[in-house]
Parts: C-alpha cells; sequence; structure tokens
C-alpha cells in the first residue's frame, strides 16, 4: 500500500530550522551593542594615549610620524603647562570641597525637613544642570562685574562651586531619601546621641552619595572651560591652556597628561569595584 502525504524538501526544513547565526545574534545582541558604545566612548582615549607616544616634524600633533617617549620623559617641557595643571587641580580640590560640604547639607534639609519655599528650592537646585553653561558663566561674568571683583582664582573658585553644587545635591539627596529611617530610630533606641547616631549611623549609609557627588564635582570642576573662560581674567587653568595650544600647535604632552589622568580614573574605578566586591563577599 502506498504511503500518502507530501515529504519535506531541503529548502522547506531549512526554513523552519532558524538560522543559528541569528538566534546567536539575537541572544547578544544587548552585549554587543554594550560592547560597540563602550568601544566608542573609550576610541578618543586610546587615539590621545598612542599619539602621545608621537613625535611630529611640525606644531600639530594630529598625524602619526615616529615612535617617541621624549613627551613621557618631561611632561613639562612646555611652557606653563604644569603651572596650568596645577592650577586647574587646585580649583578643582577646593570646588569639591566647598561643593561638597554645601551640597551635603542642602540634601539632608531637602529631604528630611519641610519647610516654606522646599519646591522653589528643589527647582533652583535643578536648574544649573538644565540650562546652558554659557548662560550661567555670562550671568556670573556680569554679578562680578557689577561688583567690582577682579576676575582670576576666587571668582573661578566661586563659580565653579556654584555649577559643582546641583550635582552633589542631586547625587547625596537621592541617597538619602533611599535611607531607613528605623536605623537611626534603633540607635537612638540604644541611647546613642544625636552626634553618634549621625558619626556611627547616617554619615556612613549617606557616604557613597557623598562620594559620588564629591568626585563628580572634581571631574566637572577640572574639565570646565565655558564658565572658566568667562571668570578667568588673565587667569589660564589646563583647559583653557589646552584650547589656546590648539591654535598655536599642540604640544605631545598635552596627550601625556591626557593619558595618565585617564589611567588615574581606571585605575580608581577600577580599585572601587574591587573594595565593593571584597566587601559584600565579607
Amino acid at each position: 500500500m502506498a504511503e500518502t502525504g507530501t515529504t519535506a524538501t531541503p529548502s522547506t526544513t531549512a526554513a523552519r530550522t532558524p538560522n543559528k547565526g541569528l538566534r546567536w545574534l539575537r541572544r547578544n545582541l544587548i552585549t554587543i551593542a554594550g560592547l560597540a558604545t563602550l568601544a566608542y566612548l573609550v576610541l578618543p582615549n586610546v587615539i590621545v594615549m598612542v599619539f602621545s607616544f608621537n613625535k611630529p616634524n611640525g606644531r600639530f600633533n594630529y598625524q602619526w610620524q615616529r615612535f617617541s617617549t621624549d613627551a613621557w620623559t618631561d611632561p613639562c617641557g612646555v611652557a606653563d603647562l604644569c603651572g596650568s595643571l596645577g592650577l586647574s587641580l587646585q580649583i578643582a580640590v577646593w570646588a569639591t570641597v566647598g561643593a561638597t560640604v554645601l551640597g551635603t547639607m542642602i540634601a539632608f534639609a531637602l529631604a528630611r525637613y519641610r519647610f516654606r519655599a522646599r519646591a522653589g528650592v528643589n527647582t533652583l537646585i535643578f536648574l544649573p544642570m538644565a540650562m546652558p553653561e554659557v548662560v550661567m558663566a555670562a550671568s556670573l561674568a556680569t554679578l562680578f562685574l557689577n561688583m567690582g571683583i577682579q576676575f582670576g582664582f576666587w571668582t573661578i573658585l566661586i563659580a565653579h562651586i556654584m555649577f559643582c553644587l546641583s550635582f552633589v545635591v542631586t547625587a547625596v539627596k537621592a541617597r538619602v531619601m533611599s535611607m531607613d529611617p528605623r536605623l537611626e530610630q534603633a540607635a537612638q533606641d540604644l541611647y546613642a546621641s544625636p552626634v553618634q547616631t549621625f558619626l556611627r549611623v547616617t554619615l556612613p549609609i549617606a557616604a557613597p552619595g557623598i562620594a559620588s557627588g564629591a568626585l563628580l564635582s572634581f571631574a566637572l570642576s577640572f574639565d570646565d572651560f565655558i564658565i572658566t573662560n568667562f571668570n578667568a581674567g588673565s587667569t589660564v587653568t589646563f583647559p583653557m591652556f589646552v584650547w589656546g595650544s590648539a591654535q598655536r600647535g599642540t604640544p605631545v604632552q598635552i596627550n601625556v597628561i591626557g593619558t595618565a589622568m585617564f589611567l588615574v580614573a581606571v585605575l580608581c574605578v577600577v580599585a572601587g569595584q574591587l573594595a565593593g566586591k571584597r566587601r559584600k563577599r565579607s
């Protein structure tokens, strides 16, 4: 008796069977997109790192000529480069301290207490992050001119603290609002004073938010150009030095300093991740 029915051809079998390559792509699409984004972000730093070992023939370090470590052995070989770098680091440190202290107090006040104009203060805190930097820079420059304040180190520092303050408040406030108030109440039930409760319970819990706000403030202050350019006068910070040298000829030492700061930032992130893993294990 002859068998009835249709016989599957190779073409129909291949059509019913999902492509293995397509299935692998679907499973790893998010990973591929993440790696591509990471490569896109890291590529400029890699280029800066590579050209820090270049020895250009002319003034501009835009084309690869030959390998050299001269810039690494003499990073301060360009006049005023290390001076502007030291000034930027000094301003960034003091701006971080000022913005962190003020921002932490403001964040605790906004998260823990009810008072008039609280909504207005929240809006004012958010404005520096929402508006373009040039608006804040021009406003501060106008204020300093009307008050007769001479542009220089202090005007840059005041401007940087005001600019970084919003980022610290946002980071610390988010951490404080996620804290469990029962932990502080338990400390008070165990006869801890308000100072002891703050130092041993509240502050350690809020420390990650404070640290993230401080690190963000340092990076923003050191990297800022627009606000600094409006309020610096004759003072030259490292970003302003880089901008000025780009018009006359970019020295290789700028790539060396940029590479060194990038490696330091990567080491800090790796150290933080390792410390977090050890804390979880313990």
